[in-house]
């Protein structure tokens, strides 16, 4: 065992955050099922508020079916700079208490408290504080997972939603993990999870009882991480520094659309979007990716990695379009086209402002 002291570990995870900025703006949409999204036909749900998850409505449903699961269903489109801009107030909140913090989402974040700048004794006391602030400047709640490492945090969040905390002590870490279904853990996905449940294992409990040996046979490099969370065991820091390591977006199409004009048009706004969002954190990156999914949701990619960092629209509009065009001729139409940018390069000179893309 380390002698390092325990560290105080909070993950702090808003309640439906789209949804309820949308039904803190929108005094009509309280009370109401609310999907941010939109309702076409080939419309998907970004977020739904908890009135529409009460029907089974979730994240990355298609609208169709969202529609069927709740007849009442109301759609609104998304505002991400609105959504931007709250987490930013919820971001500076987080920095009265503590440097050391982990964003993983508009909506998420972990932050080490173990030395936090309020001199606040407790994590929970620290992470109610959080709360009710955040309730008081922005409108909305937030949830919070408290514990002595990352991953118990973010199972904790999970365990009062909406608008609750949850603590897992050092002396319960293991025992709690037990009990937990797998599909819970953080980094096991839906594949991993019924791999393990191939091999009997559905619990923390099930997962704790298999040897380093089985793990590594059976899921190689991730054997280690699989061995520790099962007893409760995550020594990864709270990472300020996490960079992301890309940006990309993407848009479902109404129909499917085999005009190479209407398919580039659309190649054309994810690149703006792309361009928008480097152009913003002056972060940009030598690989442009675009993704073409076709009507039998046969998905490709092309790639192109330039000597420097993209730092003008025109040439991510430019390389965007070129990558589009080598699947030209279709022999189907597409249904849905993204574009990302990765290999990031940070640099310090200001970003180029953005064309006039409209005119």
């Amino acid at each position: 065992m380390s002698d390092a002291p325990v560290r105080k570990i909070i993950h702090i995870d808003m309640d439906a955050f789209f949804a309820s900025v949308e039904q803190r703006d929108d005094p009509v949409l309280r009370g109401r099922p609310v999907a941010v999204g939109y309702g076409g036909r080939r419309g998907v749900v970004a977020a739904a508020s908890y009135e529409a998850r009460a029907f089974g409505v979730r994240s990355a449903l298609p609208s169709v079916t969202a529609l069927r699961r709740c007849a009442e269903l109301v759609f609104v489109p998304p505002r991400f700079d609105v959504y931007r801009s709250v987490s930013a107030q919820i971001h500076a909140i987080f920095a009265d208490y503590t440097e050391l913090i982990q964003p993983l989402s508009l909506d998420e974040a972990y932050l080490d408290v173990t030395d936090n700048r309020r001199g606040i004794a407790t994590a929970w006391a620290t992470a109610k504080e959080i709360r009710a602030r955040i309730l008081e400047e922005t409108g909305i709640t937030a949830s919070a997972g408290i514990s002595y490492n990352k991953f118990l945090a973010k199972l904790a969040s999970d365990h009062r939603k909406p608008n609750g905390q949850f603590a897992v002590t050092p002396d319960m870490g293991a025992a709690w993990v037990e009990d937990l279904p797998v599909t819970k853990f953080h980094g096991i996905g839906p594949v991993t999870a019924a791999k393990m449940k191939r091999l009997g294992i559905e619990t923390g409990g099930d997962l704790r009882a298999q040897s380093r040996e089985f793990l590594v046979a059976n899921f190689g490099s991730s054997a280690e991480w699989y061995f520790g969370i099962a007893r409760g065991i995550d020594d990864r820091p709270v990472n300020p520094n996490r960079e992301r390591k890309s940006s990309g977006s993407e848009t479902t199409f109404e129909r499917d659309l085999v005009d190479p004009a209407e398919i580039e048009a659309g190649v054309l706004r994810m690149a703006d979007d792309v361009a928008a969002w480097c152009a913003d954190r002056g972060m940009f990156g030598r690989t442009v990716t675009v993704k073409a999914k076709f009507a039998d949701f046969r998905q490709v990619t092309r790639s192109r990695t330039a000597a420097r960092p993209v730092r003008d629209p025109g040439d991510l509009r430019r390389t965007s379009v070129e990558l589009i065009r080598t699947l030209y001729p279709l022999t189907m139409g597409i249904r849905l086209v993204g574009v990302t940018v990765s290999n990031f390069e940070r640099e310090a000179s200001e970003p180029l402002p953005l064309l006039d893309l409209k005119g």
